[in-house]
């Protein structure tokens, strides 16, 4: 064994000299925290009465929730003191230790360990913690005591029958049972008694009617509603970037992304500002919770933005939260689960209980695994504000997928849909889908000098490949050899170290690109081709906007969740004709070639004529900052699914019908003196209803027509009244749940009316019926709004 010298015994003793102040530290603050628990709930022993029940007013029932809230916030902060305190023990035994064996003076075996403070540190934490939950036990004795004693309650607290109340006694007979199935329960006053059970059906949950010898008159402790604020514009982002948060690679790619698109922002709000002139707008509260971004779901996303993973989710992320805040809302933004239930109100427990207070939030953007979290930790709330829920929904969510229970009846049901929301509630990458509300993202848009460069610096015969992922290269040799005989490649494939196998030799492979260098790529390319993934991403946007022709492949049969295992189990029957539908639809040549790449002559024909084609750079307006925060305004200022539904249109008895028939007898069209829904939004009087052919859905039948399905004015249509006027002869009518009606029945002559309103659909089919669809117009470049729509 190594002695130790005298210089290293005077270098121990100083180690421990140096740490006694750190242990009187940690006591005072154990003492401390002692004393604060103690004086926090001294009141609630000295300030009852022996003879009061606990349940005698909603004020009591208080106290024991603001005790039990100090102890956990009690419990909070010993946590975070046992952390702080581990870090610094280590800090200051390896500080001194490495001091000391710098100058070799003591052997580090003979050193007392740090791991002896650490316990004592402990010890002392766990023992006010244990004293903390002695305290709650003492309290919820005393509740439980005094209720025993109440004075003529008891025969009181019994379930009563009431027809309005249909479920209390149900609910009674469930928490006798499993009361303590979820300590939430307990935190609202339930401590095993009828009386407690009743209080808590009663005013918590509203399953039971309020009891008599309540004190309703005494005043609910509700937080006051905030007094309405204007919302402003703003273009200064570096309050948006410091709610934003740090650590996650998603978030840092984020933010890169905010700041170099804050100039663009701020001169699209100065646009919009001058067109919506003096209209007020309601500064609202909202809530951002990035689901897939929270450990508790596996955040797949932060570990591969630096390794080539898919970045399409993260862009159209850091492009909401900046609309909102451009906007002048005020946000609150959330990538974990434990802010997540501090900012709604969520009681301790297992999600079973109701929020402690009302929701302070007008509208929540979140995901569907953001969605899945508060589901489990709302209770009986998320039933309540879901209304206020928009989803983020990259491929969207059809009404047939959506409604729980026909879902299950007719095979519709998957891991993602039977959420029971208003399917506008739910906002996609693309307008794919007209049931659901097109959210979508920006690119950055170029200035005339940006533009002249790009025209003067292309290389005729340069093209990039859409594929950051060696996989998507793979079985891509026969493609990649006919284009090489034509134009230089140049990939952007991740590697670490060695170049993939998938890329061919004379592809030039820069590796993964940051943003801007991949912009500067794209300026210089003539072509960008796509080998048929990843789906509908912005990168094709970007390379048109870029001045690139976008090639990409047509799929024949068309891919869907029926033969394609990508779009397998999620809540849409879409069926995708080509690698982006929207470029190919809503932008298509010269920008955008689409051709069957199974064909060679044909993919080398299309190859050929892009080099011989001209273009300059195009970007749609509603994918421009100006045109995302045009469309998000409309539909933060109108957009209500909380209201209770308008009144229906006239029955056929009625005197006047809202509808006329077109000059050409082709379509309905609302009437201009009708006095129905005349706060509508979209205006009704962009409606025009056709009777579609058999077996096309609404969205095709309103886009062969240059209009687009509007799902809104379904409840308008669905009336006997509507066939007539359209001359369709209904030999009976019938309400069944169906999302393809209302519909016309040809073999039978029978009308078929929609009795369940969130199975409004745009999308399906069937070679049965003719479906009555509703169609609008829309303004150009912004397919989600209408002319009137602003």
């Amino acid at each position: 064994m190594m002695t130790v010298n005298p210089d290293g015994k005077i270098m121990v003793r100083r180690c421990l000299v140096t740490l006694r102040p750190f242990r009187l530290f940690v006591l005072g603050i154990g003492f401390f925290s002692l004393c604060f628990l103690m004086t926090s709930l001294g009141g609630q022993f000295s300030a009852r009465r022996l003879g009061d029940s606990p349940f005698t007013i909603r004020a009591e029932v208080m106290g024991g929730l603001e005790s039990r809230g100090v102890l956990r916030k009690m419990s909070d902060l010993l946590e975070l003191m046992v952390k702080r305190m581990d870090a610094l023990a280590r800090l200051e035994n390896s500080s001194e230790l490495h001091r000391a064996a710098g100058r070799g003076h003591f052997a580090l075996d003979r050193l007392p360990p740090g791991a002896g403070l650490m316990e004592r540190i402990q010890a002392i934490a766990q023992n006010v913690s244990d004293i903390a939950v002695k305290v709650d036990q003492i309290l919820r004795h005393s509740l439980l005591l005094h209720s025993k004693v109440s004075e003529g309650r008891q025969d009181q607290c019994e379930a009563p029958s009431d027809p309005k109340f249909p479920d209390c006694s149900g609910k009674v007979e469930w928490m006798r049972a499993r009361w303590t199935s979820d300590p939430c329960y307990a935190f609202f006053g339930v401590d095993g008694t009828e009386c407690s059970f009743l209080v808590y059906l009663s005013e918590v949950e509203w399953f039971c009617p309020p009891l008599p010898w309540r004190n309703q008159t005494a005043p609910q402790m509700a937080p006051k509603p905030l007094p309405k604020v204007q919302a402003v514009f703003r273009s200064d982002l570096s309050h948006l970037l410091e709610l934003m948060g740090s650590g996650k690679e998603s978030l840092i790619f984020m933010k890169k992304r905010i700041r170099r698109l804050t100039a663009q922002w701020a001169l699209a709000a100065q646009r919009l500002a001058r067109k919506l002139g003096g209209v007020q707008r309601d500064q609202k509260q909202i809530l951002v919770h990035i689901g897939f971004l929270t450990e508790e779901s596996g955040d797949v996303f932060s570990p591969r933005v630096l390794k080539g993973g898919p970045l399409g989710e993260m862009v159209q992320w850091a492009d909401i939260l900046t609309v909102l805040y451009v906007l002048g809302h005020s946000l609150r933004i959330t990538v974990s689960l434990k802010e997540l239930q501090s900012n709604l109100g969520v009681p301790p427990g297992r999600g079973n209980c109701p929020l402690t207070v009302p929701l302070p939030f007008d509208l929540i953007y979140t995901d569907y695994h953001g969605l899945q979290q508060m589901k489990q930790h709302m209770g009986l709330s998320f039933r309540k504000y879901r209304c206020r829920i928009r989803v983020i929904d990259t491929f969207g969510t059809e009404p047939a997928y959506n409604h729980e229970e026909y879902a299950t009846l007719h095979g519709y049901r998957t891991n993602w849909g039977y959420w029971n929301l208003n399917p506008k509630q739910f906002m996609t990458m693309f307008p794919h889908t007209p049931d659901n509300s097109f959210m979508g993202f920006v690119s950055e848009e170029l200035n005339e000098t940006e533009k002249q460069a790009i025209r003067s610096g292309k290389a005729g015969d340069m093209a990039v490949v859409y594929g950051k992922d060696a996989s998507i290269w793979k079985g891509k040799e026969k493609f990649l050899g006919i284009l090489s005989k034509h134009m230089e490649i140049h990939g952007t494939v991740y590697y670490e170290s060695q170049r993939p196998p998938e890329v061919p030799a004379f592809v030039k492979n820069h590796g993964l690109l940051p943003q801007p260098e991949f912009q500067q790529l794209l300026r210089k390319a003539k072509l960008f081709i796509g080998f048929g993934f990843p789906y509908e991403g912005p990168a094709p946007l970007e390379a048109i906007a870029n001045g690139c022709v976008f090639l990409q492949p047509r799929f024949s049969p068309p891919h869907s969740s029926l033969n394609h295992e990508f779009f397998r189990g999620k809540p849409t029957s879409r069926e995708v004709f080509s690698q982006h539908p929207y470029a190919e639809n809503f932008i298509g040549k010269p920008h955008v070639w689409t051709v069957d790449y199974n064909n060679s002559e044909e993919f080398e024909a299309a190859i050929k004529a892009i080099m011989r084609t001209q273009v300059d750079p195009y970007l749609p307006y509603e994918y421009t900052c100006e045109g995302m925060l045009e469309r998000i305004h409309a539909y933060i200022q109108y957009q209500d699914f909380c209201a209770a539904p308008g009144p229906a249109p006239p029955g056929p008895q009625a005197p006047q019908s809202p509808f006329v028939l077109a000059p050409n007898a082709t379509h309905l069209e609302w009437a201009r003196n009708s006095s129905w829904a005349p706060g509508a939004w979209p205006p009704v009087r962009s409606l025009r209803a056709w009777l579609a052919a058999a077996g096309r859905a609404c969205t095709d039948a309103c886009l062969d027509r240059g209009l687009v399905c509007e799902p809104s004015f379904f409840p308008l249509l669905n009336s006997q009244d509507a066939f007539q006027r359209l001359r369709v002869p209904c030999e009976s009518t019938e309400s069944e749940m169906s999302h393809l009606y209302p519909a016309f029945a040809q073999p039978g002559q029978e009308c078929l009316l929609q009795r369940e309103p969130l199975l409004f659909s745009c999308a399906g089919s069937s070679t049965k019926y003719r479906r009555l669809c509703p169609c609008r117009d829309f303004r150009k470049g912004q397919v989600a709004l209408c002319q009137d729509c602003l």
